[in-house]
């Protein structure tokens, strides 16, 4: 990999793929990829929504390039991955952040619609498959690269459709660091718990947040998306490149258990 040398906070030099990208903790990550010096890569279904954030980054002089594909189909993963590879020059980094996590997936899986569980599993768990397996030979032809997964702290709970679709990506974490270790490609994950992005404001009640904050954590305010971009930046980096298979918690110390 050609980014991030001792010494070197900076990712220069890398490109950066991040699945949903357009809103939330992927515009949070292309930022700070971009800032650190990353060209990126915004995969989205959100046309509007990626085209608009590639468009801002783009005026602050980073490199970025909007790319629209579902991750749930694995050939519309592999034509974003060849479209950046044409753009950019290749792929070092890999962030699987799309996902389905409204409050609707949050229910006994009784009370889900097959057809919504499937849909939830496709883009969830098979998403991850076909983003990563898409990027992999690009990895390869460049030394290497990093792999962080966005997992949930809900997967640690798994007591519903969207707690165990988290659960899994944590299992896929594990897998693809020991499928891709020969590649010289590292595989870890990150599980947010309670973050104050657009779609946790505008979806629980005020009351909850607070609940949860006071009662389950163990550090008394709300995760924010810097949290999680702090926990990118150093599992996608060179000084962490003793790590891999990992999935680290961000949720205020909850659930904690040994």
């Amino acid at each position: 990999m050609a980014f991030v040398t001792a010494g070197d906070s900076g990712f220069d030099g890398a490109v950066a793929v991040i699945t949903g990208g357009a809103v939330g903790l992927g515009r949070a990550f292309a930022r700070a990829l971009a800032e650190a010096g990353a060209a990126v890569a915004l995969v989205d279904v959100d046309r509007a929504g990626a085209e608009q954030t590639a468009a801002q980054l783009r005026g602050d002089r980073a490199r970025a390039v909007a790319v629209v594909a579902d991750v749930a189909d694995e050939e519309q993963m592999a034509a974003a991955v060849q479209a950046v590879v044409a753009e950019l020059g290749g792929v070092d980094i890999l962030i699987n952040n799309a996902g389905l996590h409204l409050m609707r997936y949050n229910q006994p899986f009784a009370a889900l619609p097959r057809a919504e569980l499937r849909r939830l599993l496709e883009v969830n768990v098979v998403g991850v498959v076909n983003a990563t397996l898409a990027c992999r030979e690009a990895m390869r032809a460049r030394g290497g690269g990093a792999v962080l997964n966005v997992s949930s702290m809900a997967g640690y709970l798994s007591t519903t459709p969207y707690g165990v679709s988290k659960l899994a990506v944590r299992g896929l974490t594990t897998a693809f660091a020991a499928e891709l270790a020969a590649d010289g490609i590292r595989v870890n994950g990150i599980a947010p718990g309670l973050t104050t992005t657009e779609s946790t404001l505008g979806e629980l009640p005020y009351s909850l947040m607070q609940q949860i904050v006071a009662e389950r954590q163990l550090i008394t305010r709300p995760g924010t998306t810097d949290d999680a971009v702090s926990a990118m930046l150093y599992l996608c980096s060179r000084q962490a490149s003793f790590v891999t298979g990992e999935t680290l918690k961000i949720s205020g110390g909850y659930p904690l258990y040994v």
